[in-house]
C-alpha cells in the first residue's frame, strides 16, 4: 500500500513504485483532489514511464467516482499540463517523477489556470483526505474524454515566440528519453530548424544517461554531438521537459542564471519597466542586468511555489531559476523549458553572432555551482558558518543563510528531502570564488565528520 506521509513534499508527490506510490494510493487522491479542490473537471497528461499510465488511470478512477469530468491528454510534459490547465481553465495534474530515477514516480498538481497547489495551499489537505479514502471505492459518475492538445499546446508557444524568419539553425536536442522527444518536433515543425535528435525514444527506463541536465555528466553526449555536427546549439531537457539546459556551438554549458538575463532582456524590450523575479542562487548579474534595461528585480526563495506566487503577487513579466526552471506571466505564470529554448534561438537566429558570443554579454560572474554536503547536524554546521562570515558581509536569512561581501556572496541552505547542505558561491573573480567556496565547504565538512 502506498505511503502517504512519505511521498507527498512540499511542492509535489514523489515515490519508489509500488512500495511507497501504488493504484490505490493514486484512486485515493484522485478522489481527494475532487473533494479538496471542489472541482468539477480536471485534465489530467502522464509522462512516459511504465507506471504512469495505470497510476493516472487510476487517479481518474478515483476523480470520477466522485463526480468529476475528467479530460485525459495522454502522453505529454509537463508544460503541456499547464497549457491544458490554462487554456481549459481546469484543474491539472501531471504524472511524473521529472528527473527522479525509473523506480519512481509522482504527480504534480495544479488549480484552474495553472495556479500551483503546495504545502501551503492544498496539497496537505490532499493528503489527508486521502489517507482516510484509501480502499474506499465508488462506481463513476463524471464523464472521460480524451483528448490530444500537443498540437495546440505547439501553435501557442509559437504565438509567444516568433522563430519563423530566424536564420537557418541547426540545433541537437538531448531528450534524454523523456517527453521532450514527444514536444519539440512538434513545436520545432516547420520552422528554420535543422533537428539532430539524440535519444527521442519515449523509455521510461532511461536507457542511455538519467533525464537530469544539471548533473554534467548527463550532457556529454550533447557535447559531444554538438562539436561532431558542428551545431549552433545544443538543448537537453529534463524527464518531465520543463526544464531544459543549453549548450553553445563550443560544446560549453550555459549557466541557467545567463539563460535568465538573456531571457529577461528580451520579455523587458517587449514590456518596459517589468518586474523580473529571480531566485538567491542566481548570479548577482541578472538583477544588475534587469536594472541596466529598465526592469524591476525582485529576488525570491528557491522553489517553484515561491516564484509562481511572487509573480503572481507583482505582475512579473519573466522569472527564472539556477535550476534551470524559467517562468512566463504570458504562459499563466508557470513554467516551460522549451518556451526558454526558444527565446534563445530567437536571440541566436536574429543576428549572426555566435552562441558564446550572444551569451557573453549576459555572464559577469565566476560561480562554484551547486554544491551538496552530507551533513546530519545542519543546523550546527549553518551556526559556525553564520559565526565565521558575521564581520565580514552581509547575512540574511530568507532561505538559508546569505552572506554578501564585497563582490562575492554564497548561500548554504538545507535540503528539503535529504541530510544536505547546498552550497551556491559567487565572486567577480575565480581566485575569491574558490576561497570562499573552499572556506565554507571546510567549515561544513569538519561538521560533518
Amino acid at each position: 500500500m502506498g505511503d502517504l506521509a512519505k511521498i507527498f513534499k512540499a511542492y509535489d508527490v514523489r515515490g519508489v513504485v509500488p512500495d511507497e506510490f501504488d493504484e490505490p494510493a493514486a484512486e485515493a487522491v484522485g478522489a481527494a483532489f475532487v473533494e479538496v479542490t471542489g472541482a468539477e473537471a480536471v485534465v489530467v497528461a502522464h509522462d512516459m514511464r511504465e507506471s504512469s499510465g495505470p497510476l493516472a488511470a487510476a487517479f481518474i478512477r478515483g476523480a470520477r467516482s466522485r463526480g468529476a469530468d475528467v479530460v485525459h491528454a495522454g502522453l505529454g510534459s509537463t508544460d503541456l499540463l499547464y497549457y491544458a490547465s490554462g487554456s481549459l481553465g481546469l484543474p491539472g495534474v501531471m504524472f511524473t517523477a521529472s528527473h527522479n530515477p525509473a523506480r519512481y514516480n509522482g504527480m504534480k498538481m495544479c488549480r484552474a489556470g495553472a495556479v500551483p497547489i503546495g504545502g501551503d495551499s492544498g496539497l496537505i489537505e490532499i493528503r489527508d483526505r486521502a489517507a482516510e479514502l484509501i480502499g474506499v471505492t465508488a462506481p463513476p459518475t463524471g464523464t472521460l474524454v480524451e483528448r490530444d492538445l500537443l498540437q495546440g499546446y505547439a501553435d501557442h508557444l509559437r504565438t509567444l515566440v516568433d522563430l519563423s524568419a530566424i536564420r537557418p539553425l541547426k540545433v541537437v536536442v538531448d531528450a534524454g528519453n523523456g517527453m521532450g522527444g514527444h514536444t519539440v518536433p512538434a513545436v520545432f515543425d516547420g520552422l528554420p530548424i535543422e533537428l539532430v535528435p539524440l535519444y527521442f525514444e519515449l523509455d521510461g527506463s532511461f536507457p542511455n544517461h538519467e533525464a537530469n541536465p544539471i548533473e554534467p555528466d548527463n550532457l556529454r553526449d550533447l557535447q559531444r554531438a554538438v562539436l561532431e555536427t558542428r551545431a549552433d546549439l545544443g538543448l537537453a531537457f529534463d524527464g518531465d521537459a520543463d526544464r531544459c539546459w543549453v549548450v553553445d556551438e563550443r560544446g560549453q554549458s550555459v549557466s541557467p542564471s545567463t539563460v535568465t538575463a538573456l531571457v529577461a532582456v528580451r520579455e523587458l524590450a517587449k514590456h518596459p519597466g517589468s518586474t523580473i523575479i529571480h531566485n538567491l542562487i542566481t548570479s548577482l548579474g541578472v538583477p544588475e542586468i534587469v536594472r541596466e534595461h529598465g526592469g524591476e528585480p525582485v529576488r525570491t526563495r528557491v522553489g517553484h511555489s515561491f516564484i509562481k506566487a511572487e509573480m503572481a503577487r507583482t505582475g512579473a513579466v519573466f522569472g527564472g531559476e539556477h535550476s534551470a526552471h524559467y517562468y512566463f506571466r504570458d504562459f499563466w505564470f508557470a513554467d516551460s523549458g522549451l518556451l526558454a529554448a526558444m527565446h534563445v534561438l530567437a536571440a541566436l537566429g536574429e543576428q549572426d553572432l555566435p552562441l558564446s558570443r550572444v551569451v557573453g554579454a549576459y555572464s559577469r560572474y565566476h560561480a562554484s555551482g551547486e554544491i551538496n554536503s552530507t551533513v546530519d547536524d545542519q543546523d550546527k554546521a549553518l551556526r559556525q558558518v553564520w559565526e565565521a562570515f558575521e564581520s565580514r558581509g552581509r547575512l540574511d536569512e530568507l532561505d538559508g543563510l546569505t552572506v554578501t561581501g564585497s563582490g562575492w556572496w554564497f548561500n548554504l541552505r538545507a535540503s528539503n528531502t535529504e541530510p544536505l547542505l547546498r552550497l551556491n558561491a559567487e565572486a567577480a573573480d575565480q581566485t575569491t570564488m574558490t576561497a570562499i567556496r573552499d572556506e565554507v565547504l571546510a567549515i561544513v565538512r569538519k561538521v560533518s565528520v
